[in-house]
Formats: structure tokens, C-alpha cells, sequence
């Protein structure tokens, strides 16, 4: 996406301390060069420090999008170019007739940009919550409610900006308005007030049920909802069509179509074909007289269903502009579930403790550095004393977005535009997770000296969900090449006691996430049994393990490992690998625990959780807390526990919040409170309860869609059968959302945190599911090493080699479509080309045929069609390869992996015989009877083989792997085969193509052959669709009524 923006170069430098210029809101300073050779990202001005603005001014005019603070008065502002490659320009400030600020549109910040088919989009944050204060007034933290995205589309975005100003004038729904002053008119409060968070009724007997629908349903059809380039048809939906009322077909088709609704097109059924259609699903049919009937009524009544029940669009166009309203509704609906917050004054991803290591390390560097005569001479640096400030900002004069921890800084990727062009101040930092700011008052007692001054208790917890391995539960799941692990959340419980003038806040940490070894599990089932990823080794995962650890004991100090699996049944596989690969690392920080939940709250005695505090109150001594005193540093927190089980969500969540409870009763002990009974009764327990079950929901429904279970024991400390049954209800929505609608958002996800390209879209339309971009990084390792393999076991001592890649071949040779393919490596020498079926789980070659550079007689390139289900699949462009022909002879020779002497496999040089695993392979093999399909490739292609083999060419075919620009964007270290080096700049399989086909044709010249090269298509469109099948057409249609209809 850099590309997609100019760096122009922004009149921003640092003013010599002499003179200082005065400084201008906006974050730049106008008028002066840029001298210091910097990216503007790293350029700021000194004063003030660039927090981002509180309220933004937006303004659609002929040349652009115009941008500038709400009070910037007559500074600088910012122009989006319209278009699809957005250019953003900073324009100087100063009277403007042509401007009119007037007629602007205010929202409360960016989100970021976002670069789709057609167009690009400015996401801005049109609502939010006041979540509340932390202890003061200057450090408010916001829940972002809800977000707009606006198209850098001249009509369309005046549109869009048409309606945000017609809510922001709404009574309905109050937001900001433009004022005869030019001043923004601000509601006190949106959906929140400023007093405590939680408010409980007078009754004895209380039970809060949060949180708020508000913050977890959606209306798709609100104005919120993206902008498209024609207005809404007047479509009818299935309820309001007469003739289509009863129609059980076009009422799931209606429910469950991935494409959009808005309008019928042509493919809406007749009455007649309704019933024509319900009499062939639902009627008594003989399933024989079914299968027999291929050519005639089902393949009508299936492609009549497959065009009612999921019609593609009429035009390529059409699809992109729905499948980006897509796009932007999943994007716009991550960002507005309830768990996204934000802060304009401090940072809110870092621990108070992690706050104050800063500051003491770069206080110590500060130190170093004077002693070392390395600092300014006008700089000091004063003694640190005891005094410490909770609300301490490490490095206050640097943006927003440099102090943040990254790994919770969640829009990074979508606010690339700006930071690359220095807009500091236009950069908010969005952090996913839960924050609830809350108070109780603590009952009077005996030891309560006459004359003691006792506030409310200020009760705050922060979640920090990290965006490493975002995902959700089923596509996400263990550890991932780099150690990060799925799920992985930092919660921070902060409280404030004051008494008697005294005021005490402490801190406690602790961190959840998923079990770090390489495993998976199902999402098809209701409790489907987690599995170790099988193409893993033991010294894989103990190396992940390892690596994992080595990146958070140094952030968390010593880690006490709880573990909550179950230590028999399905889950058992994967308590007990933890166990064993724990025991082999033997970290001395990090201790190995397990407690399993299930055997041990049988019945529903949740209170046996007491058990395990018990056994770890040496533990919890040990650890301790922060605790700050009227200023003073008491204590530290020195280790963390670690708490996970399957999901890290509902077994977690409710020892997480035992711990929590064991914790505040230690530091109410700590200032001579003691503890109140939890009886579950109290004020203290009620808040206590609801804040924790909040922060359970809220994690739920980030990672599995709906609210934690066992709910309602964090609530009221009691497990009761109402609760078991809302757990039910909760699993089959788990099961239904990880089956059919998470494909899409987890797509959504690694696009929107700058995973995946685009590419990721077309994958899934084409599969129904994506790809795990780590998974990207490991194949490419695994190709590399395959061609490495493949060279030292096929190439003759002293033979050079040219090139090597990875292809998509048919399983034998003459054949250019069959059903089955495989990934082959294609080795090039100076002598002769290789063909090698390389076996990936074994590591080895299995079989391989050369072929003299001499024997090549023609190169044929074009596209190759394989599916033509999907306009991605079809598409000549990112779907092509070439066929190399040769005249067959005695020096064209095959070889196998054998448990034998004997490797050859007959007669090699006509045609190859089926290939299983090795461990199967014989030296002689009869030929594999042909498929349907195969005998329709080799009648397409005029092939004549028989069961002698006598032919005088023979030929493979190659489909090259699609271009992934996820491996050029990532950064990653790890090195790739596809593209190879000789392959670096082609940007399309076509590309591709002509770079293999040219370097083979070279090498046959350097040898003295020069094969014709021609422009031919391995398999077009019209043979691709011949040769696919009704059956393959009706699964693929089955699968896109159900799981990208889910999304409607």
C-alpha cells in the first residue's frame, strides 16, 4: 500500500533551540525545509507533543477529500486525492475563498485507509462511547461505536458525508455538529456518563446481565453501511414476494445468498420452476434413478438451484463493488463489536509497571550518556529518586503512535498512509480487547479505626488482546513459526484505595494464550478433538516452545504455567505434549502447572477452584504486585501466571478472575482493610463479578463469536441451570459461526492488519477459505528445501544447475488434465530438464524423469484453466502454464524410489505410471485405468496413447503457483522459492510464465537445440468447462450457498 501514496516532502523540521518558531497544530511545522535527510515518519516538531486530534473536520471538494483539525483555524490541512491511488498532500494554511469549512463534516478521528478493487476508503470514527477516566481527567479512554467508511469517490463520498452530517444534527442521535463559531458542539456523553460505569439496584439479591446488545449486534442495512455506486433497487425481499412466500428454496436462498439481494437480475425463477425444483429436493426419488439422470432433469434442477439460490454477478464489476461492500461491512463490524478503545493523551497498550520499566531504562541509557559526554551540553540529567508518577508517559514528545506497544495496535497497517507522510497528529492508535473503569464502596468492620477516611475503591480491568496470530478460534489455533501464540491477551487489574489522605494504587498482571506447540482442531463438529499438526516434528515444536518463552519471560519476568486441559479424553492429546515438551525444555522461568477444570468443578462445585489458589499461594507471595504509594514505590510485580486451556476463553476467564479476587485481597490487606466475604451479595463482589464476566464476553466474542460460557458463575459466583443452558445455545452458535461465517472474517482480518493482499479474496472465493500467512512463509521453506533435496538426489556430480522452481503438474506425463495434481519441482541443468515427484512428507524424491535439453522439440505457454467455478480460477492471467514436448528415445529415462535394486520403471519414455508413496511404489506398475476425465483431456489434446505405449512425443504440463505478494510485504527473513531469484519482478502467473519458458529456451540454444516456441493454451476456459463435472459444479454451488451465504 506505500505505493498507493506520495511522500511529498513535508515542511516539517526542528526549530534550533535559539529561536524557536511558534508552534502549529497539525504536527508540522510550515514554511521550512526538511533538512535532516529523515522519512517524515520520523520527523516531528518539538512542541507540543503530537497527540492526535480530538475532533477532524472532513470536506469533499473538487480536487479531493479535505482534511484538517476541527480548531485548526486558518493552519495547514491535508487533501485525499480522489481515486483508487489516493495521493495525500498537505496544503499550507491561509484565507481561501474557494473553501468553505462551513459546510464540513466532524468525526472524533481516523481509523485508516483502506485500498480495495475499485476504489480506496477513508475509515473515520463517526461515534464512540466514554468509556471513563483513569484518575484523571486528562487521561479519558474511548470505546469506539462507530465507524464510516468513506469512498474517495467524488459523488459517492458527498453522499456518505450527506449522512454523517444528518446524524450529527439528529436528536435521535447527537454527535458533533459545526457551530455559527466554528466550534464543535460536543454531547457531555455518547451512550455513557461519566460516573461510574456499573449501577445496581436497591434489591438484596442482584444480577447484572451485561453487556449491552448494543455493543455486539449490527444492522447491515444502517447508514453506516457503505456507499455503492447505484442507488438501492427496490428488490422485494423472499417475505414480501407473493408468489414466493412458501418456496423453501428460494427462502434458504434468500437467507444464505453470498451475493447481494438489492437486485433480482435475470435469474429469478418462475413459480413452475419453483415447484419443479422442490419436487426434485424434497420429492420420493429413487436415489439410483437420480445418479442415472446426469445429462437430463438434475442437471437442470441443479444449475436452476445453484442460479437461485447464489447468482453471480452479471459483470466483473459488479462483483467487485459487492464483494467490497463486503469487505468494508466485516472490516467496519471488527472495529465495532464493543472491544475496540482508544486514547488521544496516553498510551493505553502498556502496564503502569511496564510504563515505569521504561522510564527507569531510558533514565539509566540518559545517565550513561552524560557520564560518556555524549549528551547536549545544555542537557542534564537529575538523580532518580524515590517519587514516582503513575500516570508517567515515557518519552511525552514523541507521537502517539511511537510510544504504543505494537503487538496491541490494532489499525497499524490502515494508518500506513499517514505515518509514512508524517501526519502524527491524524494517527489514533485503536487497541482490541476490554476496559471497564468501575467502584465499590468496602463494608464498615470492626478493625475500622474511629475517624478513618475510607473513598471508594476504584476498580479498573484492561484486556489487551495482540494482534500476533489474530485470528479466530478454529482458523487460529497453537503456536506459529515465529512464536506467536493465538489468542494471547494481557489483562491488567488496576485499583486505587485511599484512605485517610493515602492514596494506594496497584497493578496486577496476567497473560493468556493459547498452548504453543503446532496443533489444530476442527471446527465441524460441536466438540471437535484438538490434534498436533502432523507435519510437525518433536524438535519443532520443542524449538517453538523455547522461542515462545524466550520472547515473554523477559517482558512478563518468571511465567507459572497454569494449565486447564483436560488430562483425559480428546483434550488429553494435547495436555499431555505440553507436559512432556515442558518438562524436556525445563525453563527454570517457567514453572509447569495443571489443574483440570472440568474433572475437578464436577457437578458444578466451581468453588473447588479455592484448590488451586491454595496450592499456589507460594506463588502468589512470590509474585507480589506494583504498588505505588502517595507517590512512593513499594513493590514490584516479579512473575506472571500464564493461564490457558482449549480456547483461553470461558475456563480461563473464571480462574483468571479467582486469581484476580485472591490478589485484591492481598493489597486490601496490605493497607489494613480486610477482606470482605464473598458471599456474593456484596457491592463488592457484584462489581467485582460483573466487571470479569464483561471482560470474558468481550475477549468470547473476539475469538469465538459469542459470549463466554459459564457466564454466569463469573457474575454471581453461583453455577445454576439457566447458565447451563445458555452455554448450550452459546456452543451451537460457536459451532455455526467457526463452520460457515468465519472463513470470510478471518480473510477480512489478515487483509485488514496488512497480512494479506487482495489476493487473499480471490483464494477465497476460489477455496471458501484462506490461507494462514505464516503457512505462506512455512511452504515457501519447504519448497526451497524440496528443490534443494531434489538437487543433490537427481543431478549428476559436476552437473550445473540453471534454475529450479515448484509447479502444479497432472500425478502422470501426456496428460494435461486429470483428477488428480500434484506439486512437482522442475529442475533445469545445462543438461538436461528434470521432472521430479518429490514426496513432502518423507522429505525425498520419489520418482523423476529427464529429458535431454536436445530431445526438446516445442515450448507451448498460455493459460491453464483447471476450475472454472470462480471468475479468479478463470482469469488467463493468474491462471497460466506451458507444456514441454520431446521426442521419445532411449536417452530419455525415468527413476523411482524403491526398497530394491531395480528403479525403473518400465518404459519411461511414453508415458509414467501412477505414483503413490513410496513406501507403495513397485518396480513394475500396470498402467492406471483413465478417468472420464483423463480420456476427455487426452481425446482434447489429440494424444493418442494406448496400452502399448507407442507414441513419438510426449509431453507434461505445468500449472505455475499463484504470485503471492503477502511474501514481498511481510518482511519476513524467511527466504522463498516462488518466485525464484531468476523470477523477481513478475507480478502475475503469466509473468511467470514467459520468464520459465524463456530460460529453458535459452538453455536448449546454449546447447545446440532450438525448440519453437508458441502461444497456445494448455487448457482454455471452453475445455475447462467441459470437462468439469455437474457433481463438481453442485458441491462447489452448495458450498457458496452455505458458507458465503452465512455472511449475508
Amino acid at each position: 500500500m506505500k505505493r498507493l501514496f506520495s511522500k511529498k516532502s513535508k515542511n516539517t523540521t526542528s526549530p534550533k533551540p535559539s529561536a524557536p518558531e511558534p508552534p502549529i497544530t497539525g504536527g508540522s511545522t510550515a514554511g521550512l525545509p526538511v533538512k535532516t535527510g529523515l522519512q517524515p515518519s520520523f520527523v516531528v516538531p518539538p512542541v507540543p507533543h503530537p497527540n492526535p486530534h480530538e475532533h477532524i473536520a472532513l470536506l469533499a471538494s473538487e480536487d479531493g477529500l479535505l482534511i484538517r483539525p476541527h480548531d485548526g483555524g486558518a493552519g495547514p490541512h491535508l487533501r485525499v486525492s480522489w481515486g483508487k491511488t489516493a495521493n495525500i498532500a498537505e496544503l499550507p494554511g491561509g484565507p481561501s475563498g474557494s473553501v468553505d469549512w462551513k459546510e464540513s463534516v466532524i468525526v472524533y478521528g481516523i481509523v485508516g485507509l483502506m485500498s480495495l478493487f475499485s476504489a480506496s476508503y477513508l475509515l473515520v470514527i463517526t461515534s464512540r462511547s466514554d468509556v471513563g477516566q483513569l484518575f484523571d481527567a486528562s487521561h479519558s479512554i474511548y470505546g469506539v461505536k462507530s465507524v464510516v467508511s468513506i469512498p474517495l469517490v467524488k459523488t459517492r463520498a458527498k453522499v456518505v458525508l450527506s449522512r454523517i452530517a444528518s446524524r450529527n444534527a439528529s436528536g435521535n442521535r447527537p454527535s458533533l455538529l459545526v457551530g455559527d463559531d466554528g466550534d464543535p458542539q460536543v454531547p457531555r456523553s455518547e451512550g455513557a456518563s461519566g460516573g461510574p460505569q456499573v449501577k445496581f439496584a436497591d434489591e438484596e439479591e442482584v444480577k447484572v446481565l451485561t453487556p449491552l446488545t448494543e455493543q455486539v449486534k449490527f444492522s447491515v442495512n444502517s447508514d453506516d453501511r457503505p456507499a455503492s455506486p447505484e442507488p438501492p433497487s427496490g428488490a422485494s425481499t423472499p417475505a414480501s414476494d407473493d408468489a414466493m412466500t412458501n418456496s423453501p428454496v428460494i427462502t434458504i436462498a434468500s437467507r444464505m445468498s453470498f451475493w447481494s439481494h438489492r437486485s433480482k437480475r435475470e435469474s429469478s425463477l418462475s413459480e413452475a420452476a419453483v415447484r419443479d425444483i422442490e419436487h426434485s429436493l424434497f420429492g420420493v426419488r429413487e436415489t439410483s434413478s437420480v445418479a442415472q439422470d446426469t445429462q437430463g432433469e438434475v442437471s437442470e434442477v441443479i444449475n436452476s438451484i445453484i442460479a437461485a439460490a447464489a447468482p453471480a454477478p452479471n459483470s466483473s464489476e459488479e462483483r467487485h463493488t459487492e464483494l467490497e461492500e463486503r469487505i468494508l461491512r466485516e472490516c467496519i463490524r471488527e472495529f465495532t463489536k464493543g472491544d475496540m478503545y482508544f486514547s488521544l493523551h496516553f498510551d493505553i497498550t502498556r502496564s503502569l509497571q511496564h510504563k515505569h520499566e521504561q522510564f527507569a531504562k531510558l533514565h539509566a541509557k540518559n545517565k550513561l550518556l552524560a557520564e560518556l559526554d555524549a549528551l547536549p551540553k545544555d542537557t542534564t540529567v537529575n538523580p532518580l529518586d524515590d517519587q514516582v508518577d503513575v500516570l508517567f508517559e515515557p518519552s511525552p514528545m514523541l507521537p502517539l503512535w511511537r510510544r504504543v506497544d505494537r503487538q496491541f495496535w490494532w489499525n497499524e497497517w490502515l494508518s500506513k498512509p499517514l505515518i509514512n507522510t508524517g501526519l502524527h497528529s491524524y494517527v489514533t492508535p485503536i487497541m482490541q480487547g476490554y476496559i471497564q473503569i468501575s467502584s465499590f464502596d468496602l463494608p464498615e468492620d470492626d478493625s475500622t479505626v474511629r475517624g478513618d477516611s475510607v473513598r471508594p475503591v476504584d476498580y479498573i480491568v484492561i484486556s489487551r488482546r495482540s494482534r500476533d496470530r489474530a485470528g479466530l478460534r478454529y482458523q487460529r489455533r497453537g503456536v506459529d513459526d515465529e512464536a506467536h501464540v493465538a489468542n494471547f491477551v494481557e489483562t491488567e487489574v488496576i485499583t486505587r484505595v485511599q484512605r485517610n489522605g493515602t492514596s494506594n494504587v496497584f497493578s496486577y498482571v496476567q497473560i493468556r494464550g493459547s498452548v504453543p506447540l503446532f496443533w489444530t482442531q476442527s471446527g465441524y463438529s460441536m466438540k471437535p478433538p484438538p490434534v498436533l499438526a502432523p507435519e510437525r516434528t518433536p524438535e519443532q515444536n520443542l524449538d517453538a516452545l523455547k522461542r515462545h518463552f524466550r520472547r515473554t519471560v523477559p517482558a512478563y519476568g518468571p511465567h507459572t504455567i497454569v494449565n486447564l486441559t483436560e488430562q483425559q479424553g480428546k483434550e488429553s492429546t494435547i495436555t499431555n505434549a505440553y507436559r512432556e515438551y515442558a518438562a524436556k525444555l525445563d525453563h527454570k522461568d517457567a514453572r509447569y502447572c495443571e489443574f483440570d477444570f472440568h474433572r475437578e468443578t464436577r457437578g458444578m462445585k466451581y468453588e473447588n477452584i479455592s484448590k488451586l489458589i491454595n496450592q499456589l499461594e507460594r506463588v502468589f507471595q512470590s509474585q507480589g504486585f506494583f504498588w505505588v504509594s502517595n507517590n512512593l514505590l513499594l513493590s514490584k510485580q516479579k512473575g506472571v501466571f500464564r493461564v490457558n486451556c482449549i480456547d483461553c476463553l470461558d475456563r480461563t476467564n473464571v480462574v483468571q478472575s479467582a486469581f484476580a479476587r485472591h490478589v485484591m485481597s492481598m493489597q486490601l490487606e496490605a493497607v489494613g482493610l480486610l477482606n470482605p466475604p464473598q458471599n456474593g451479595k456484596s457491592g463488592v463482589d457484584v462489581i467485582f463479578n460483573d466487571v470479569w464476566a464483561n471482560n470474558g464476553d468481550a475477549i468470547s466474542r473476539a475469538y469465538a463469536g459469542t459470549s463466554a460460557l459459564k457466564g454466569d458463575f463469573t457474575r454471581t459466583g453461583k453455577r445454576d441451570l439457566g447458565g447451563l443452558l445458555n452455554d448450550g445455545v452459546n456452543s451451537l452458535a460457536r459451532m455455526y459461526s467457526a463452520t460457515f461465517s468465519d472463513w470470510f472474517r478471518q480473510a477480512v482480518l489478515d487483509f485488514m492488519l496488512g497480512c494479506r493482499t487482495l489476493s487473499v479474496f480471490e483464494e477465497f472465493l476460489i477455496k471458501l477459505q484462506s490461507t494462514d500467512p505464516r503457512e505462506l512463509i512455512r511452504l515457501s521453506n519447504i519448497r526451497a528445501e524440496a528443490i534443494a533435496t531434489s538437487v543433490a538426489r537427481v543431478l549428476s556430480e559436476g552437473e550445473t544447475l540453471i534454475s529450479g522452481w515448484t509447479v502444479f503438474s497432472p500425478e502422470q506425463l501426456n496428460v494435461k488434465f486429470d483428477d488428480r495434481f500434484e506439486e512437482k519441482v522442475l529442475l533445469l541443468s545445462v543438461r538436461a530438464l528434470y521432472i521430479v515427484s518429490y514426496d513432502y512428507s518423507l522429505e525425498k524424491a520419489k520418482l523423476y524423469t529427464r529429458i535431454p535439453l536436445g530431445a526438446i522439440t516445442r515450448l507451448e505457454k498460455g493459460a491453464y484453466i483447471i476450475s472454472p467455478l470462480e471468475e479468479a480460477s478463470r482469469d488467463p492471467v493468474q491462471n497460466a502454464g506451458f507444456s514441454v514436448y520431446w521426442h521419445s528415445s532411449d536417452q530419455i529415462s525415468m527413476r523411482m524410489t524403491s526398497y530394491s535394486i531395480r528403479n525403473c520403471p518400465g518404459d519411461a519414455s511414453v508415458t509414467s505410471p501412477p505414483v503413490g508413496s513410496s513406501s507403495t511404489l513397485k518396480p513394475m506398475l500396470p498402467r492406471r485405468e483413465p478417468t472420464k476425465t483423463s480420456t476427455l483431456s487426452r481425446i482434447m489434446h489429440k494424444v493418442s496413447e494406448n496400452a502399448t505405449g507407442a507414441s513419438d512425443t510426449c509431453f507434461a504440463a505445468f500449472k505455475v503457483l499463484p504470485v503471492e505478494p503477502a511474501r514481498i510485504r511481510s518482511g519476513s527473513s524467511a527466504r522463498y522459492a516462488e518466485p525464484a531469484d531468476d523470477l523477481a519482478g513478475a507480478t502475475a502467473c503469466n509473468q511467470v510464465v514467459d520468464l520459465m519458458v524463456d530460460i529453458i529456451k535459452r538453455t536448449c540454444e546454449d546447447a545446440g537445440n532450438s525448440p519453437v516456441v508458441m502461444d497456445r493454451d494448455v487448457v482454455s476456459l471452453a475445455e475447462a468447462q467441459k470437462m468439469t463435472s455437474i457433481y463438481a459444479k453442485m458441491e462447489y454451488g452448495m458450498k457458496r450457498l452455505l458458507w458465503l451465504g452465512a455472511l449475508a
